[in-house]
């Protein structure tokens, strides 16, 4: 079974848990927390997520709060991670394909065109192309990592 992280702030504890339950059949999650709808600071969960993926081959993440915004602009900021904001399936399933992200990130609170769990089902389930286009390009995303 594939193992996915998952995190979320106090704003997406109800829908990280309602993902890990719709898809546990199918998926084992390391849960890195919060483990309630206590108030956290995201900033500290998207980070263990994303050093996490970062540093495990093949791995890859989901994380939740309010919008989702927050959460992937700090797992954006780990080396190696390219985490990408989806509220809907068609961009998580894009999110795979062209740019091969790691990291789903998506909204517990905001209205999303697509049901979350279904957004992230699609992320988790979409292959990267490795079309030569796509490769390209991914490549040269992450040499922009090594020039800042």
């Amino acid at each position: 079974m594939k193992k996915v992280v998952i995190g979320a702030d106090h704003a997406g504890y109800e829908m990280k848990e309602r993902i890990k339950k719709e898809l546990a059949d199918h998926y084992e999650f390391v849960d890195l927390g919060t483990n309630s709808d206590e108030s956290v600071d995201y900033p500290e969960y998207a980070e263990k997520v994303a050093q996490q993926v970062a540093v495990t081959s093949d791995a890859q993440g989901v994380l939740v709060c309010g919008s989702g915004i927050g959460v992937s602009i700090v797992a954006n900021k780990v080396n190696g991670v390219r985490a990408a904001l989806c509220y809907s399936k068609d961009a998580a399933a894009s999110a795979r394909e062209h740019n091969n992200a790691n990291i789903v990130a998506t909204a517990g609170r905001t209205q999303t065109q697509d049901d979350p769990v279904e957004i992230v089902k699609t992320f988790l389930e979409t292959d990267f192309s490795n079309e030569e286009r796509h490769a390209r390009r991914v490549k040269q995303m992450m040499e922009v990592e090594k020039h800042s």
